[in-house]
């Protein structure tokens, strides 16, 4: 069974529902969720959130935090999921953002860094991986496959 059948499924013995917000995925882990059966039992809605200002005004993310953090930073990430989690009402939120590449980073956070946040019944745990200069859409496939495996401990 693919992962994110498996998240549906634990999801579902839960009796929970999931909203996701990305920024370097840009839709792929909502995507890949819908990909299996039975989403329509877990998901009403989630949000792509590429710019600060869709960050700040849909998710509630501050723009104190990105000033201070950076908009790619667990900071960022743990404000994305608890927001995400409250707009959508459900009780698990996932927060994505990070540098895809090929340009964009830098030497703090360079090509291939993407911070996670999970927001699991309003407990809030925040994650980073430095996937390395393997391709944009690389690291967007790595960090859709980190969610769900991440999903899949956390649930």
């Amino acid at each position: 069974m693919a992962l994110e059948e498996q998240v549906v499924e634990k999801l579902i013995e839960n009796d929970y529902r999931i909203s996701f917000a990305e920024s370097c995925t840009g839709g792929l882990c909502c995507g890949n969720l819908v990909n299996g059966t039975n989403a329509s039992k877990v998901l009403d809605m989630s949000f792509v959130t590429y710019a600060n200002e869709a960050k700040i005004s849909l998710l509630g993310v501050s723009a104190d935090t990105i000033l201070s953090h950076g908009v790619v930073s667990e900071e960022v990430a743990y404000e994305m999921a608890q927001g995400v989690a409250k707009a959508a009402n459900c009780q698990v939120g996932v927060g994505v953002t990070g540098v895809a590449g090929p340009g964009g980073g830098t030497t703090k956070k360079p090509v291939g860094m993407v911070c996670f946040g999970f927001c699991i019944n309003g407990e809030v745990k925040t994650f980073t991986e430095q996937f390395g200069e393997i391709g944009r859409n690389q690291v967007r496939k790595s960090s859709v496959e980190f969610v769900f495996k991440k999903l899949l401990e956390l649930l």
